[in-house]
């Protein structure tokens, strides 16, 4: 009998905490069939009061809510103000005109860097006096090594602009855009790109009928195909229009593209060199001197840019850079999620050490995490908010990211209530932020969602999820 009272004891803070929660069942079956829904929520405080719960101890694919862990853990090891820095140095001296040496362009994986910058970095040799450079031009891209694609990486959207891999040389987001335009139908379309875009598009397209009930035009679909050095073939069909198709894909070899894009910038303002253009991934400990440099933003601007637009490059040249910078050695995909890891224990007290981590971005579908863990997260966040203003940079319902035009919440009561990191991936969507209150406190929750396949023909596939979000989180709105 004592044993019983000590445990009913032991469980009363734990029931009383659940007293009052809002129950998720009722709402779970407005989901298509198969979903599988983890819902944590709670008020934001040293003594958080659990507002509803539902299987939040469960793994899960995170998608793009990876971000806000990305985001933290880049604050509290970099810090706000951190840059990206790309140098152009030299073993040589300048003198008559010419470096008598190598230019060795360091790259830092800024995925901000753009031609016009690199056009001003070559102008400054210009204005030092350089026309000629007798050596070579070394591209040192050591601050990263491996693999450029994340494990767990769909290899069928690795041409994707979304899923440019974030190497060390990254230039105008390492993305580019073909056009293809139909032909009459049985014809074929015609395939076109800039002409300053240094990599070859070809294909044989098909123009089908637009409604055509023919089963090989059914499943005759537009596909690309990547063979080195950045060349990309398309294949398949196009339905009949009189609009062209903008495509947006990922540069596969960044090296490549930049080595072609630096050489015409070269010509163009007049500066020639004698040696050979090559890649080198080894660190060394030459003394250099510095000829010219361009730097970043500030760190807190492109976190900004990463929460609210979701962008993926951003987020994974970020991690890598974690690797790199918490361990002193050249970034890796893996030293990346150990980084994170220990960064987040260590100057958080968050133990992520059961979870997998395989990017910053949330594209790859090993990642694993729970929906207990994200609130640990945005728990830490919202106590040091004074500090990580990362609140602020969440996308704002009905007003700016990928909030701005979500049907669920992008309307009264939920406009500009609302702050949020969305994710999703096929099959995934997840939510992690916050809900802010009229008297300004926060309340905190996070959503995952797996196995989601639309049972309904006759509407769009995410209505079911739109339907469950204004319905449930009304709840929690004063």
């Amino acid at each position: 009998m004592i044993k019983f009272r000590v445990i009913i004891f032991f469980l009363l803070p734990l029931f009383s905490g659940l007293l009052h929660a809002q129950s998720v069942e009722p709402y779970v079956s407005s989901l298509p069939k198969g979903s599988d829904l983890s819902i944590l929520i709670q008020s934001v405080g040293s003594n958080p009061k659990t507002l509803a719960k539902y299987k939040s101890d469960q793994f899960k694919q995170p998608a793009s809510t990876q971000k806000v862990i990305t985001a933290l853990a880049a604050e509290l090891e970099l810090g706000r103000d951190f840059r990206f820095i790309t140098r152009m140095q030299t073993n040589g001296t300048v003198s008559n005109r010419q470096l008598n040496g190598d230019l060795i362009i360091q790259f830092s994986g800024d995925p901000t860097f753009t031609r016009a910058q690199l056009k001003n970095m070559i102008a400054e040799l210009r204005q030092k006096g350089i026309e000629k450079i007798v050596g070579n031009v070394i591209l040192d891209t050591s601050i990263f090594t491996s693999h450029d694609k994340a494990q767990g990486w769909s290899w069928n959207n690795l041409t994707a602009c979304y899923n440019a891999p974030p190497s060390a040389v990254i230039i105008d987001d390492n993305c580019f855009y073909a056009t293809v335009t139909p032909g009459k139908v049985g014809a074929k379309a015609s395939i076109s790109k800039s002409s300053n875009i240094p990599v070859v598009v070809t294909g044989d397209v098909k123009t089908i009928a637009k409604n055509s009930k023919d089963l090989n035009d059914k499943y005759c679909e537009l596909d690309v195909t990547y063979s080195g050095k950045n060349r990309y073939y398309l294949s398949g069909c196009i339905a009949s229009s009189s609009d062209k198709t903008p495509l947006k894909f990922a540069v596969i070899d960044g090296v490549e593209y930049f080595s072609t894009i630096f050489k015409n910038e070269l010509k163009q303002q007049q500066i020639t060199y004698t040696g050979s253009l090559f890649e080198r991934n080894e660190r060394t400990n030459e003394q250099l001197s510095l000829l010219a440099s361009n730097q970043s933003a500030p760190l807190s601007d492109l976190l900004t840019v990463m929460l609210k637009k979701s962008n993926n490059l951003y987020a994974d040249a970020i991690f890598r850079t974690l690797g790199a910078h918490y361990y002193h050695v050249q970034g890796t995909w893996r030293n990346g999620g150990d980084a994170v890891k220990q960064i987040l224990r260590k100057k958080a007290g968050i133990n992520l050490e059961n979870l997998v981590i395989a990017d910053g971005s949330g594209l790859s579908r090993l990642n694993l995490m729970s929906a207990d863990k994200l609130m640990e997260i945005l728990q830490y966040i919202a106590a040091h908010n004074t500090q990580l203003r990362i609140i602020e940079m969440l996308p704002i319902a009905g007003v700016d990211g990928t909030l701005q035009n979500r049907k669920s919440f992008n309307q009264a009561p939920f406009k500009e209530t609302i702050r949020a990191k969305t994710g999703y991936i096929q099959g995934c969507y997840n939510l992690a932020g916050f809900i802010q209150k009229s008297d300004g406190r926060y309340v905190a929750f996070v959503q995952l969602i797996s196995g989601y396949h639309a049972d309904r023909q006759n509407e769009p596939k995410n209505s079911a999820i739109m339907r469950f979000e204004s319905e449930f989180y009304k709840n929690f709105i004063n």
